[in-house]
């Protein structure tokens, strides 16, 4: 029984203390780099599957939020104009807090659905839906 604890110590030694924020949900980022006068978001696809919405949806509101046109290419969006990283995450941020977070639990756990003409975000979690505005 002794050697059990020796060993149990020295694993539990070896585990890392601390694992993260706790957050089970981690707002992904957009990569973003310029190429003369257009702006290209390399992991935009990859970015709207982490979310669990459709590449048109999040294409649709972010070329609205920024103003401008585009057009995927692959995994990868270029838009006209440039824009920063920065400014580019915080329309993503705004997105994700519209039409992705659930208004009463916080989670993410959520999906888009149409009644009639309304949209809804239906959270899978705790049951609750809030309509949204179309893009």
């Amino acid at each position: 029984m002794l050697e059990y604890e020796k060993l149990l110590e020295r694993g539990l030694s070896k585990v890392p203390k601390e694992r993260g924020s706790g957050e089970r949900f981690e707002m992904p980022s957009l990569r973003v780099m310029r190429a003369g006068s257009r702006t290209v978001i390399m992991n935009f696809v990859d970015v709207a599957d982490s979310l669990r919405r459709e590449p048109q949806h999040l294409l649709k509101y972010l070329l609205k939020e920024l103003a401008t046109s585009g057009e995927m290419s692959g995994k990868k969006l270029e838009v006209l104009g440039n824009f920063t990283e920065e400014a580019v995450n915080r329309k993503l941020e705004s997105y994700v807090k519209t039409y992705v977070l659930c208004r009463e639990c916080g989670k993410p756990d959520t999906r888009l659905v149409k009644e009639n003409r309304v949209q809804f975000v239906k959270c899978e979690a705790c049951g609750a839906r809030h309509p949204v505005a179309k893009v």
